[in-house]
């Protein structure tokens, strides 16, 4: 690598590591104490998160575990050896789970339909039980800012909800929180990263090789969207960390019912200035 390669890499890192520490301080993802499970799937996600959480294990002020989790669902041509090796050879605590989810996933799955919402439970139910198992306080997950603007949009357009994926997260049976620490981090960065450190990325051959994603339906229309305006993905992530409940329509987000009008209030300076009216059909005159 020459010199100009590792000041670009090792600027990459920083942004990254820098991104995964404000996320990680503001969202409280991380106590002291805690045990923290990183579910790693062979993608470069999940590889980059688990290379960061190590890395702020070391210069964090207070003291955490990281075990990495792998979650061997069975699927055909899976290299079970790659991820034993690389964590062996890197000195990473790590266990992985046989389960065959594959095969339930290509059992329920109706023929032409997509297997990811299926697979995405069956993944997570194992992963929070065997969170439980080991002891782990924290689950996290590799999800980033594209993951979770793309999450919104899906929800939009298919679900009618204004929902994504928070980057930290309670579950429904409050047994388990789930963490998102590359929740500020950008795809791009985290593949460009990967592939300068040649991470031994694995394929998903079940979610990946599926025709007509809505999921890459939207994450092309988007793409489309940040080469017409740069930073959109930014602003789209900003707004659902800034919601002003009486701008939408959730009645039970926002009381609409109970809105009043009050005008004892001294008159602010802009709304207050007179106006002059041209003409009226009113009998009596208003005074504005």
């Amino acid at each position: 690598m020459n010199p100009k390669e590792k000041h670009d890499l090792n600027k990459l890192y920083k942004k990254i590591r820098a991104n995964a520490g404000r996320a990680v301080c503001d969202y409280s993802m991380i106590e002291d104490g805690d045990k923290i499970m990183a579910a790693i799937s062979g993608g470069k996600d999940s590889f980059v998160m688990l290379d960061t959480l190590l890395y702020l294990k070391r210069v964090a002020p207070i003291k955490f575990d990281v075990v990495a989790v792998n979650l061997d669902q069975k699927q055909p041509g899976f290299p079970e050896h790659v991820l034993p090796e690389f964590f062996e050879n890197n000195g990473i605590d790590y266990y992985i789970i046989d389960k065959d989810t594959y095969s339930i996933v290509k059992e329920k799955t109706p023929e032409g339909k997509t297997t990811c919402s299926l697979c995405s439970r069956l993944r997570r139910g194992s992963l929070y039980g065997f969170a439980e198992q080991i002891g782990a306080t924290k689950i996290a997950l590799g999800h980033h800012m594209d993951d979770i603007v793309e999450t919104l949009f899906l929800n939009m357009f298919f679900n009618g909800k204004l929902k994504a994926m928070p980057p930290k997260l309670l579950s429904d049976d409050r047994r388990n929180i789930v963490i998102r620490p590359l929740s500020y981090c950008r795809e791009k960065d985290i593949a460009k990263l990967a592939s300068i450190v040649e991470f031994p990325i694995i394929p998903c051959n079940l979610c990946g090789s599926q025709e007509n994603l809505q999921r890459q339906n939207i994450k092309n229309m988007l793409a489309g969207w940040e080469k017409q305006r740069a930073g959109c993905i930014e602003n789209i992530f900003n707004g659902i960390q800034n919601v002003s409940p009486s701008q939408l329509a959730d009645q039970v987000l926002f009381d609409f019912n109970k809105l009043e009008i009050d005008r004892s209030r001294e008159v602010s300076q802009d709304h207050g200035k007179a106006v002059e009216v041209s003409s009226t059909n009113f009998i009596e005159a208003i005074n504005l």
